[in-house]
């Protein structure tokens, strides 16, 4: 069924920003929360963090982590186990969550597998696996058998472990842009399909605790000896976590039920520092403006936004200091890495979700840990859940270098 040119979907303009409102169809997450829906909303209701004391073998690093339960005890199928990796067996426990490998189907039979895409997020993609292979050199300092994977130690390892898993034949790309990874999966998703490469794309992001990214951050004096407190103004640091998550993006008529729609993304690269954003935001609010342009939507529409949030002293001043420019107090937002961790380049899929989420139910997340909020914040986050219905929603991604990432969703029925 070859939809590329069939689409009766109003096509949308700002300036040069023209796209399609495309359609979100079955989604699914997994954190340090749980294994799928149910355990992030249960978390969330209740809040219940998944952070915990560093407990990763062979790491001594005084933190908390968000780590994702008995990942190492998941089994790949037979056809994928040359793709071993913890970093895949959290994608494919991921998979198995929430339907997603049923709606896949359908969507295969609906559009033909070609027709589908897939990008995926990451910032280290199989590293972790790397790593344990060189502990386990050969007295020749060559890698033993099992370790010589090269499809594994590879960055696009995500995508080509979900194209081998779902039977997907359509195009198959890993983006790497450090933190706003699995955002930017909206963003290339939202091009390719408007310029008629594919007609629905399943987007996703996966991220896996290793030596790397945890000694890494340290060593720029970024990882908390505690559990993370975003926008509190004891606030000394991240934790790292964990995740994995995926959603159908797709043409409106292959998504019969789809309760929203992709508005707008906005994407820059101010490229002021290797790891610290600009002091006033620039790159940050630029993202935030083109989503909104995108989606045709006023600053005052919104009715939440899902920040990046990571509790460092500078990125939560800057990015409450961006917001001030654009948004007033009657825009909700939070950080909801007290939950999860920063789950790096998996973050901007899970938070998302969350957004989606909180879109479906009514329920706002507060910002878990945030007990005493900085009181010289040019804008403000909730401490505690909120009962709203939301229409428009936003979430921000910002990474090392500059590169920034901001979605704009709405409700399909409005």
């Amino acid at each position: 069924m070859n939809l590329t040119r069939r689409s009766t979907v109003a096509r949308h303009s700002q300036g040069n920003l023209t796209h399609m409102r495309l359609a979100i169809g079955q989604y699914t997450a997994t954190s340090a929360v749980g294994a799928g829906l149910n355990a992030m909303r249960d978390a969330i209701r209740t809040g219940r963090s998944g952070l915990r004391r560093n407990d990763l073998e062979h790491c001594d690093l005084d933190t908390w982590i968000g780590r994702v339960q008995d990942v190492e005890s998941v089994e790949l199928p037979d056809s994928v186990a040359h793709l071993h990796s913890r970093n895949n067996q959290l994608a494919w426990l991921g998979l198995q969550q929430d339907g997603m490998l049923d709606s896949i189907t359908a969507l295969k039979e609906r559009a033909g597998p070609e027709r589908i895409g897939i990008v995926m997020g990451t910032s280290t993609s199989s590293i972790g696996r790397t790593e344990k292979a060189y502990r386990h050199l050969l007295p020749s300092d060559e890698m033993p058998p099992e370790y010589r994977q090269p499809l594994v130690h590879n960055l696009h390892s995500p995508g080509i472990f979900v194209q081998a898993v779902t039977g997907i034949t359509g195009p198959s790309l890993t983006i790497s842009t450090a933190c706003s990874s699995s955002a930017k999966v909206f963003a290339s998703a939202a091009r390719w399909i408007n310029h008629g490469l594919v007609d629905a794309v399943l987007v996703g992001g996966v991220d896996s605790l290793c030596m790397s990214i945890l000694y890494g951050f340290n060593s720029l004096e970024l990882v908390s000896p505690n559990p993370c407190r975003p926008f509190d103004r004891r606030r000394d640091g991240i934790s790292i976590g964990e995740s994995c998550g995926y959603a159908i993006v797709a043409r409106p008529e292959l998504i019969d039920d789809s309760d929203f729609v992709l508005l707008g993304y906005g994407e820059s690269a101010d490229a002021y520092h290797m790891s610290h954003p600009h002091p006033d935001g620039k790159g940050a609010l630029l993202a935030m403006t083109q989503a909104l342009q995108r989606a045709e939507l006023d600053a005052g529409d919104v009715d939440y936004i899902n920040l990046h949030g990571t509790a460092s002293q500078a990125n939560d001043r800057i990015e409450s200091r961006a917001l001030a420019q654009l948004f007033s107090e009657n825009t909700l937002a939070s950080s909801t890495k007290g939950w999860t961790g920063h789950t790096l380049g998996a973050a901007g899929i899970l938070e998302a979700i969350i957004t989606l989420e909180a879109m479906r139910y009514g329920e706002v997340p507060g910002t878990l840990n945030c007990d005493e909020p900085e009181d010289d914040f040019d804008f403000g986050v909730i401490r505690q859940n909120v009962a709203r219905p939301i229409r428009y929603a936003m979430t921000n991604s910002f990474g090392f270098g500059g590169n920034n990432a901001s979605l704009a969703f709405g409700a399909a029925h409005d």
